[in-house]
């Protein structure tokens, strides 16, 4: 598939967002979008009907935020910071199956490719493999740090997939991560991103930043990093947006991109499977997206988005983005594909 144009990125359309939507998956061959939110629910919003809507899930909710959403096995399964997994009947919208799954707040939910596993990862820095269709429990992967440098406890934020199911990489707070076999867990790689972490011992005297989104190539040799350079204000992400770019088997790093005009978190990262962009969303108090060449490392397009991003899905075509966050969803077109306009 060709990849379309950035600089044809325009925002369509803007819909309220139940609170603070954290997550986001679709129903695959659908417009329809799944969100999890601060107010402890799972909505649906079918974004190409005549009046879109936020429709909530039934059955009893999580107890805190909903913080990890994938879509696997006729399933939606979704992830909290009250530690637990609970599958959803994507059709139904009712309640299948509730797990304790982690001892500590759960950071992010992946589904594999081929939707027959589930990854979680959470405070307790495991990232734990279960079966998508039955819930049971495959392996846990357990190779991340308890604690910072400085002896506060770290974060586990970042897990995804590779495009063919084959490798898993986790991503923490102080900008370690570990790449695995999904089907084996053996770890087979490591990059590190310590720019990332920013400690600050004097006026709060606690770390901030972290690894917060990765991304494989399609053909699965490099790894996108994203997260923020190093932080002057903690208390508002006073930072740069950061992604770097890794061949990972050897750990070699390949770009290093920083952007001062858009600070604050990159949250999400996904390459377009031609491999023409490297797609990248997040913010501080205001949001962007943002497109970067892979090769070069150079910006290609980037806008402002109507809210600091959380999470982002494509289209199967790649022909609109869906952008959630602080509030909102909002809707983008991308038309013609770079050979065109060229």
């Amino acid at each position: 598939m060709t990849a379309p144009d950035p600089a044809t990125l325009k925002l369509k359309a803007e819909f309220p967002a139940r609170e603070i939507a954290f997550c986001a998956a679709r129903v695959p061959q659908s417009s329809r979008l799944l969100y999890g939110s601060s107010d402890f629910h799972v909505y649906e919003i079918d974004l190409e009907s005549e009046k879109p809507e936020s429709l909530a899930f039934s059955g009893e909710p999580h107890q805190s935020y909903v913080t990890g959403l994938a879509v696997a096995a006729g399933h939606a399964v979704s992830g909290s910071y009250d530690g637990r997994l609970i599958w959803w009947n994507v059709e139904s919208r009712e309640r299948v199956r509730d797990i304790a799954a982690h001892d500590r707040w759960i950071r992010r939910v992946a589904s594999s490719p081929d939707g027959r596993l589930i990854a979680s990862i959470a405070d307790d820095m495991l990232c734990k493999l279960w079966d998508a269709a039955t819930g049971e429990l495959i392996r846990t992967l357990a190779d991340h740090e308890p604690l910072t440098p400085h002896h506060y406890p770290s974060m586990l934020y970042a897990v995804a997939f590779s495009s063919d199911g084959k490798l898993l990489a986790t991503g923490d707070k102080v900008g370690h991560v570990a790449v695995w076999d999904a089907a084996t867990g053996e770890k087979v790689g490591a990059v590190e991103a310590p720019v990332m972490y920013t400690w600050d011992p004097k006026q709060r005297r606690h770390s901030i930043g972290g690894i917060r989104s990765l991304a494989f190539s399609p053909d699965s040799e490099r790894l996108a990093v994203g997260g923020i350079g190093q932080i002057g204000n903690i208390d508002h992400l006073g930072g740069p947006s950061r992604v770097e770019i890794f061949t990972w088997r050897d750990g070699r790093r390949l770009h290093e991109i920083e952007d001062e005009n858009f600070k604050g978190l990159v949250q999400q990262l996904e390459f377009h499977e031609s491999g023409g962009w490297l797609l990248a969303a997040g913010g501080d108090n205001n949001g962007f997206v943002t497109f970067y060449d892979p090769e070069t490392g150079k910006l290609l397009h980037q806008e402002k988005a109507p809210m600091h991003v959380h999470a982002f899905v494509l289209a199967d075509d790649s022909a609109a983005l869906w952008t959630i966050g602080h509030e909102k969803i909002a809707v983008w077109s991308l038309g013609a594909s770079l050979a065109e306009s060229k």
